[in-house]
């Protein structure tokens, strides 16, 4: 069961207040959805550059994916492998999320701090996760493969006269693309259920994968016409982003991580505090001359209060 999750410097809500099984939940509806989205561009505008560097791999692995489909003859594979970025860009947006996260508590933010990320508590938890959405996004893979295979055999695509408009044109082709459809759209409703609000939940309340999991479900369960247009319009604009190759996904990627961290905070009720992988400000003690080399040896050698006659 799913437990309420107290960060640093606060203490648990009144019982009557708090889900005994987790964070409390809000409705939101189309209108958040869209906030969600401008506050996002909101942050890219502000911190663009990071954005880019951060996601700017997705350009190059679209771009590698398409000379690989001139040269290998695996063109089937490109639109499954292209769609299938969306299961795996929840992770891929951690540092986003800390970019985001910084702006909301009127911190900083610059590149460097997207990897702050690094030392969060749930670090680890988000890994897990990570973990399981790429098994999500290969098991996708090869039942895409499957699929075409079930319905060309093994020839490769470049064996196939005209391949495209036998695709587009034939009883095969349409088949083979509605039951990809019908496929691919199970595979996005499991990641999204169970990462729509999973790694800013992790980042911020250091929940484990289990609750974060957890709760992010819930958030799909009491919200599921939202989450269906929250899908929705990650789905349009991945596909706007992915022409031309890709390179459109350096601006949607990061819109859309930023977005998400926004989606959180508007689904889940939590006070904003500082976050807790920020490095503690450590006073500095003078130090003398005059106390070398007793200054190496304890007491002195480590931090101790020194006292006067006034005392």
């Amino acid at each position: 069961m799913a437990t309420y999750y107290p960060l640093e410097g606060t203490s648990p809500p009144p019982s009557e207040t708090v889900a005994v099984d987790g964070p409390v939940i809000r409705h939101i509806g189309f209108s958040d959805l869209l906030e969600a989205l401008r506050l996002g561009w909101e942050d890219f505008k502000a911190v663009p550059s990071h954005a880019i560097v951060l996601c700017v791999i997705y350009p190059i692995i679209g771009i590698l994916l398409w000379r690989m489909v001139l040269g290998y003859s695996v063109l089937p594979m490109l639109v499954p492998i292209a769609a299938g970025f969306a299961l795996i860009g929840p992770f891929a947006a951690l540092g986003l999320y800390e970019l985001s996260y910084r702006r909301e508590l009127g911190m900083d933010a610059s590149a460097w701090h997207a990897f702050r990320v690094l030392r969060a508590p749930s670090f680890g938890s988000m890994l897990g996760l990570g973990a399981l959405l790429l098994a999500i996004f290969v098991a996708w893979v090869v039942t895409a493969h499957a699929i075409y295979v079930s319905t060309y055999g093994d020839i490769p695509a470049s064996a196939i006269p005209d391949f495209l408009t036998q695709v587009f044109t034939t009883s095969e082709g349409l088949r083979m693309i509605m039951i990809g459809l019908g496929v691919g759209f199970l595979f996005a409703a499991v990641a999204l259920c169970i990462s729509i609000v999973s790694f800013p939940l992790m980042l911020h309340q250091h929940a484990d994968m289990s609750d974060a999991i957890q709760t992010s479900m819930r958030v799909v369960a009491k919200n599921p016409i939202a989450a269906a247009e929250w899908g929705l319009i990650v789905a349009i604009l991945l596909t706007l982003g992915s022409i031309p190759f890709f390179l459109g996904l350096t601006v949607i990627m990061p819109l859309l991580g930023h977005a998400t961290w926004h989606l959180y905070r508007k689904a889940i009720e939590s006070p904003l505090t500082s976050s807790a992988h920020e490095p503690e400000q450590v006073e500095r003690e003078q130090r003398y001359a005059a106390d070398f080399p007793s200054v190496l040896l304890p007491p002195y050698g480590r931090k101790h209060r020194f006292f006067d006659s006034s005392d």
